[in-house]
């Protein structure tokens, strides 16, 4: 082309409006990912990609914008439906036309949103994380757990000015049974894209410390109740699933449960009926704890009765069966008194016939009874001679027999 034929940019942006305005002029729905979103003078500034299914990387790119009029429709309508704001990160179904403009180039103007197809699309990656939690054993791991008896010590997470937080730290100083907690916050963001990152730093404090605490509140309210969805992340369900105290959630909403809400130990719908949880729970150990008083004091009021009047009947018992014992005792002892003679008589009577066995006995052992039959008694040194190689010649030995001894010279 000759510069004669030049064009300004204009001209050329001109001829670039009018060929898509030709070649577009329709609405198009359209599905995409929303990699920015922001507001700004009441208008909303859109970036939209498009990723590879298999490799998460972008395929495609674009600007849409929703100007004020439309968006101020939209925005109120989406965010009652999904429960949550448009935000980077969320799949979109948008109704858009083409525009091009000399000063601003191109971009989609969006003139409708369809908040059904952001619901399935969350309701997909709500199945496919629970199915995971599942898969991995800890979807129920909380409900394994026990709130304490005496669940006192309560760690919370929450926003600093949380009007939740304030409502529940007033219910559980002002109960109306004068009990005593203990309550420590530890602050965390419960609202936007940085919920999970916040709870989860929040969850490691407390592990630091967590002999210190019975169970952990998570509240949020007093903020706007659309944006939920940060409460809806593997990340975040995993640590709330696996935490090793019971995890009650008061995040003030009445939509269906989050992810969260499913994970953990109880889920009430307000931070009020956090505290309330926790008060009629000590309240009913307290209860429990005066009727077994009140069972014990009966109980061993009515042991002593029982036993004092057992002592009683005792008492009016042990004289009579003194006397029994004491007749009975007596008796043996006239019983004894009677056989004592006869046995002591029968008992002589044997030791007599044994004395004259034994003398008996004694008489067929006396020497003179052998002289008497001839026999003789030979003693050397006054000791009977049994062998004659003891005695010597010379040795004198004397000779018992019945009439008398004498005495002879060994040769």
């Amino acid at each position: 082309m000759k510069s004669d034929n030049k064009l300004t940019l204009l001209e050329l942006n001109r001829l670039v409006r009018e060929a898509i305005s030709d070649a577009l002029p329709d609405e198009y729905w359209v599905e995409a990912e929303l990699s920015e979103c922001r507001e700004h003078g009441g208008h909303c500034y859109m970036e939209l990609i498009e990723k590879d299914n298999r490799s998460n990387t972008p395929v495609a790119r674009a600007s849409a914008k929703c100007w004020r009029q439309t968006w101020q429709m939209v925005r109120p309508y989406f965010e009652r439906t999904t429960g949550q704001p448009l935000r980077a990160g969320i799949k979109v179904l948008l109704k858009v036309y083409a525009q091009y403009h000399e000063a601003y180039g191109f971009s989609w103007i969006v003139t409708d949103i369809d908040p059904t197809y952001t619901l399935g699309d969350m309701a997909r990656r709500r199945q496919e994380i629970i199915r995971q939690l599942k898969e991995e054993g800890v979807f129920d791991l909380q409900r394994e757990l026990r709130i304490p008896l005496f669940a006192q010590r309560i760690a919370v997470i929450s926003a600093l000015a949380a009007a939740g937080y304030g409502d529940f730290c007033r219910q559980i100083e002002e109960n109306p049974y004068g009990l005593r907690f203990t309550v420590n916050l530890f602050p965390a963001i419960m609202q936007g894209e940085q919920v999970e990152a916040s709870v989860i730093a929040a969850l490691n404090r407390i592990y630091e410390a967590v002999g210190n605490y019975d169970v952990v509140c998570i509240l949020r309210g007093g903020g706007a109740t659309a944006d939920l969805s940060g409460f809806d992340t593997l990340a975040l369900a995993e640590n709330i699933a696996q935490f090793p105290l019971p995890v009650i959630t008061g995040i003030g909403h009445d939509r269906d449960e989050t992810i969260l809400d499913m994970v953990s130990h109880t889920r009430v719908k307000t931070p009020t009926a956090a505290a309330a949880l926790l008060v009629d729970n000590l309240h009913r150990i307290l209860v429990q704890l005066e009727q077994a008083e009140t069972f014990v004091g009966r109980y061993v009021s009515e042991r002593l009765n029982s036993q004092q009047q057992r002592i009683a009947q005792l008492a009016t018992l042990i004289p009579s069966i003194a006397q029994r014992k004491l007749t009975e005792h007596r008796h043996r002892v006239e019983l004894l008194q009677n056989r004592l003679p006869v046995a002591i008589e029968r008992q002589l009577t044997e030791l007599h016939h044994r004395l004259e066995r034994f003398t008996l006995q004694l008489q067929g052992f006396d020497p003179q009874l052998l002289l008497a039959r001839g026999y003789s008694i030979t003693l050397k040194d006054g000791r009977a001679v049994r062998d004659p190689s003891v005695l010597k010649p010379g040795d004198e030995v004397e000779t018992r027999v019945e009439k008398g001894t004498f005495k002879s010279i060994v040769q």
